[in-house]
């Protein structure tokens, strides 16, 4: 951010209209909120769950439509955890929180050998737990803080090492098909909320499960899409964009098109065999649409 200050306060107001309007856009877009629901934000300390909280609180105010939010932690009980910093903060805000300990932190440590990755045992134990909490608080809707690029990256690692093109859809159903999963976040890019918890000074608890793990895949899938940023801006933007712009027939997955029963029409098709053209025109990002309720830019 700027050091001249009036510059750094323009600044931050215009990353803050920016930040508003792309979450309101996303849950407009997936209708992810309805009135009267109970949204159970998922706050584990890092700067993606502190933003979406704060955003969720000031949409909240100005919105017409009904709803409660409820932060909830999961103390998993790692050594030096610093437990009494989020219930200090989320008292502070005023909101209702809950504070879930468990100790999967020593599953974790006893099943995983040392050296090997912990993600995916500690995500599967933590899925588990918030989903039982949900229905214990009565929430109806789950809000977790991915955001743009962590939903990109899936998608890489789904391709790269599992084959697949799948990722983190902006709202889903729980596997146990109990739960509704919303991703406010899907449309914010990184570097924003890394500037925006810069800005709001959010008491930033890091995961020390892991330790530093830098040869992740995740990591290196990351690593490789931010240096693809800085060398061509907007790529990001662009496979989001296509993640929502799926022409199947162009694809191969014979479930989604019926290319065995294919036959010639004789009509001209405004797709046909035209997939590597140069695009007649730029494709429209999901923040062109309309901007409803929820998407409004007057942010204070």
């Amino acid at each position: 951010m700027s050091t001249d200050p009036r510059k750094a306060a323009f600044e931050a107001r215009k990353l803050g209209k920016r930040l508003h309007r792309q979450v309101g856009q996303a849950i407009v877009d997936y209708n992810m909120i309805e009135p009267g629901d109970k949204v159970m934000v998922c706050l584990s300390g890092g700067k993606d769950s502190h933003a979406l909280l704060d955003i969720l609180m000031s949409l909240r105010e100005r919105a017409p439509v009904d709803f409660e939010l409820i932060a909830v932690n999961l103390d998993q009980k790692q050594p030096g955890f610093p437990e009494d910093v989020l219930p200090a903060y989320l008292t502070k805000l005023g909101v209702p929180f809950h504070i879930e300990n468990q100790d999967t932190y020593s599953i974790v440590k006893k099943l995983i050998p040392e050296g090997q990755t912990m993600c995916s045992l500690c995500s599967r134990l933590r899925r588990g737990i918030l989903y039982r909490v949900a229905r214990d608080l009565g929430a109806t809707k789950i809000a977790l803080g991915h955001h743009r690029d962590d939903i990109v990256v899936t998608l890489m690692m789904s391709m790269f090492f599992g084959g697949r093109m799948k990722s983190m859809p902006p709202k889903l159903v729980s596997d146990d098909g109990r739960n509704m999963i919303i991703r406010p976040l899907a449309y914010v890019a990184e570097t924003d909320l890394e500037r925006w918890a810069e800005i709001r000074e959010f008491p930033i608890i890091p995961c020390t499960l892991c330790g530093n793990q830098d040869n992740l895949q995740r990591v290196q899938v990351r690593k490789m899409l931010r240096e693809w940023e800085r060398q061509y801006p907007g790529r990001t933007d662009n496979m989001f964009r296509a993640m929502s712009t799926v022409v199947p027939s162009h694809l191969a997955d014979r479930k989604l098109f019926p290319f065995a029963s294919l036959q010639v029409t004789g009509v001209p098709d405004p797709d046909g065999d035209r997939a590597f053209d140069p695009d007649d025109e730029p494709c429209a990002t999901p923040a062109a649409q309309p901007l409803q309720w929820f998407a409004r830019e007057d942010v204070p």
